[in-house]
């Protein structure tokens, strides 16, 4: 490797800089930035958020009401099952098993001053913005979010928006960091759930369930209807479970209706389409 003018580079000279632990200032950098994904994006579908459309679990974690929807939907998808990358497994991981574990979140838009401003996500009380920058709370089961700062400040214990009364253990941080916060939130579902209790307080389905079958009685009546139902509508008889009047009769919310109608149109046409590429 001779006569050409150059040299075999040493390590000295090819590592210029000697490798160093990040700083303080470049680790709360990087939680910021974490944060603030957290704050925008989905973690199921890390599509962005709709404010006007959004949910949270017992963890204060923020989701996408129609992608928790669609999550809670079957999928026929049997290679994302396999690979573990299916809305449902991802959706497992979370914790939540139905639109009980989770609760919708109301959210104040406000128009500050000045005229290059635009809407923001304000706290009602302080009018401060919610979001990375602010450590913000909401309250079960109302769902009104609110600065940390200002809920602090109230004595009495009802929402300052819609008075409905809460309990200490019932205001829940938004995508919570510091460990003692992820502690009672733990220390509180697993508290719920001794009560029968889900995150937004409504009675856990699933935990009467067990309590019957392990008293012997039947209680897989609903899930037998369902493999009848899926069956039938296989074999293009009787009555199909994807009737959407039928699944839309007991919501009463139209925003909630609508959206429920939008992802169950959705997930029909995905299944419509599977079948006559199998029969092609």
């Amino acid at each position: 490797m001779g006569n050409d003018g150059g040299s075999i580079p040493k390590r000295r000279e090819l590592v210029k800089n000697a490798a160093r632990n990040p700083t303080v200032s470049e680790l709360k950098a990087t939680a910021f930035e974490s944060l603030a994904h957290a704050w925008s994006h989905d973690p199921l579908t890390t599509e962005l958020l709709d404010l006007e459309n959004i949910v949270s679990d017992w963890r204060g974690r923020l989701y996408n009401y129609e992608s928790i929807l669609k999550a809670l939907l079957p999928s026929d998808d049997k290679d994302d099952e396999a690979n573990g990358e299916s809305p449902e497994a991802r959706l497992a991981s979370t914790g939540i098993k139905s639109l009980r574990d989770v609760v919708k979140l109301k959210f104040k838009r406000y128009t500050p001053p000045g005229p290059k401003r635009g809407d923001i996500w304000a706290c009602p009380v302080s009018l401060k913005e919610l979001g990375p920058s602010t450590k913000s709370v909401y309250i079960v089961p109302c769902g009104h979010v609110f600065a940390e700062a200002s809920i602090k400040q109230i004595d009495e214990k009802v929402c300052p928006e819609c008075s409905e009364s809460f309990e200490a253990s019932d205001v829940i941080p938004i995508l919570p960091t510091e460990a003692a916060d992820i502690e009672k939130l733990t220390t509180r579902l697993d508290d719920l759930k001794a009560k029968g209790l889900t995150h937004g307080l409504k009675k856990d389905k699933s935990a009467s369930k067990k309590k019957r079958k392990a008293a012997g009685q039947d209680v897989d009546d609903g899930a037998t209807e369902d493999k009848k139902e899926r069956k039938n509508e296989k074999n293009g008889t009787g009555p199909t479970k994807h009737d959407a009047s039928s699944r839309l009769k007991n919501i009463n919310n139209p925003m909630t209706a609508s959206l429920t109608a939008k992802v169950l149109a959705e997930q029909d046409e995905k299944n419509k389409r599977r079948k006559l590429a199998a029969q092609g």
